[in-house]
């Protein structure tokens, strides 16, 4: 019974050995774990280390990403275009002085200094990257012409919904134009003066032959 009092007390005395040996160890691999983490090889708890980590990064990434959907990314402010020139709509060049026409954006042909008419982001799919005040919809909503192309007499829209009717608004023929309904499809409610008396018939009534004078 002794025997087996001391023997309890030796015991203690060569435990508390080893777990200060064994806290040191650990303490020393868990420090090694934090101060390289760049690689593994050498004990498991570094691969815990560098997996946590790598985690911890995702989650940030994938917080950042659904807080900007959430909240939404701030988009660029776009820069206003809308100019007039002989009181057509027109588009304004990034030296904010030059307004060309409508129909002179996305023609193939830079007429802004900087070539912005021609950009990628407003010349691709046609007219839906279009500033909507340069373009006209048409009564068949299939065709669409630049705004600059309505209210000139000629039949753009092949409908004459951009010289004739509500949705166009067009004023009265010009001085150089005779007003009739056109025989031909090239015109509208106006032909060219220099049409009349040419021995052609071109308005309905005939007017352009007995009424009008060139």
């Amino acid at each position: 019974m002794r025997s087996n009092q001391t023997h309890p007390q030796r015991s203690r005395s060569f435990d508390a050995a080893s777990l200060g040996s064994t806290v040191s160890m650990l303490s020393g691999r868990e420090k090694d774990c934090c101060e390289d983490c760049g690689s593994c090889k050498c004990c498991s708890r570094r691969c815990v280390c560098i997996s946590v980590f790598v985690l911890l990064g995702l989650a940030i990434m994938a917080a950042a990403v659904a807080l900007a959907i959430i909240f939404g990314i701030p988009q660029r402010t776009p820069v206003n275009r809308y100019c007039t020139s002989n009181n057509m709509t027109g588009y304004l060049c990034d030296d904010r002085v030059t307004c060309i026409p409508a129909s002179s954006v996305c023609n193939g042909i830079s007429n802004c200094a900087n070539g912005e008419d021609e950009n990628s982001e407003i010349c691709t799919d046609l007219p839906k990257n279009l500033p909507t005040y340069l373009i006209f919809k048409c009564g068949n909503p299939q065709f669409w012409i630049y705004i600059d192309e309505k209210c000139n007499d000629i039949n753009n829209c092949g409908d004459c919904s951009d010289e004739v009717g509500i949705l166009a608004n067009c004023p009265s023929c010009g001085a150089n134009w005779w007003p009739c309904t056109s025989v031909f499809y090239e015109y509208c409610k106006c032909i060219p003066r220099s049409l009349c008396r040419d021995g052609v018939q071109h308005c309905t009534d005939w007017s352009d032959e007995y009424k009008c004078t060139p």
